[in-house]
């Protein structure tokens, strides 16, 4: 069972914004950031829980390192009936995106947040520093809140990104496949991730492509700088949406 969330119009009245949560993430942990930016668009949200995380059924374990890969094709199934979506990705759903897109044709346009193309050493540094306080505060007892299976979720994703083999993960040989609109924003303070993953996209997808640096923002940028974030949004939507029109 896949956890999964409607918000606004059906797919047959509007266009629909998926949103793809990061790696520690969930449909919960969205809050209603995905209502808000279906409000503000006129757009439906359609927000799922990828298995193993919030109150979908567990994932088996170990994650190959290819785990990525495969939850692109998970959401292949699930987007199946919309028509031409538009892909909201944050951290490890902005990857799974950019898998998905360089794959299937039926997407319309892409918001990446936090994006990551390739292992850099300051996002394995936070990610191993994350194990730590698992292990050591109350960090297991605050996901706990947002997960049927704490621990199934926190090791699906820490235990393969502290891979030895998952230093040398890129996907950078995908993005010349991608050639749709992209929004990417990035937090100036994101500990787990740098603006180098931006340009890396913006230097070789073939779609358009707008960039957003939020200032006083770390890994979250909706979370942290929402309103200026969703009006970003919004507005990347509203002309994309007039194109296809």
């Amino acid at each position: 069972m896949i956890e999964q969330h409607w918000y606004g119009p059906p797919p047959d009245e509007a266009p629909t914004l998926v949103f793809l949560h990061e790696g520690l993430g969930s449909a919960g942990q969205w809050r209603d950031f995905p209502q808000q930016l279906a409000e503000a668009t006129g757009c439906g949200a359609f927000v799922y829980s990828r298995a193993g995380y919030g109150e979908s059924d567990e994932a088996p374990l170990p994650r190959p390192i290819r785990y990525m890969h495969d939850e692109a094709d998970v959401l292949a199934d699930l987007v199946r009936s919309f028509d031409k979506p538009i892909l909201v990705g944050h951290s490890d759903g902005a990857s799974i995106a950019l898998i998905y897109a360089s794959q299937y044709r039926n997407v319309r346009a892409m918001i990446l947040e936090a994006p990551h193309v390739f292992a850099e050493p300051v996002g394995l540094d936070s990610i191993f520093a994350m194990k730590v306080q698992y292990e050591t505060s109350d960090l297991r007892e605050r996901l706990e809140h947002h997960h049927k299976n704490v621990d199934a979720a926190f090791r699906g994703w820490n235990d393969v990104w502290l891979h030895p083999d998952f230093r040398r993960w890129n996907i950078e040989e995908l993005l010349p496949k991608v050639d749709v609109p992209l929004l990417l924003i990035q937090g100036e303070d994101d500990e787990y991730g740098t603006w180098a993953q931006v340009d890396a996209i913006r230097k070789q997808v073939r779609g358009t492509v707008e960039t957003m640096l939020v200032e006083d923002c770390g890994h979250a940028p909706h979370r942290d700088q929402q309103e200026k974030v969703l009006s970003r949004m919004a507005a990347f939507i509203g002309k994309v949406l007039s194109k296809s029109r």
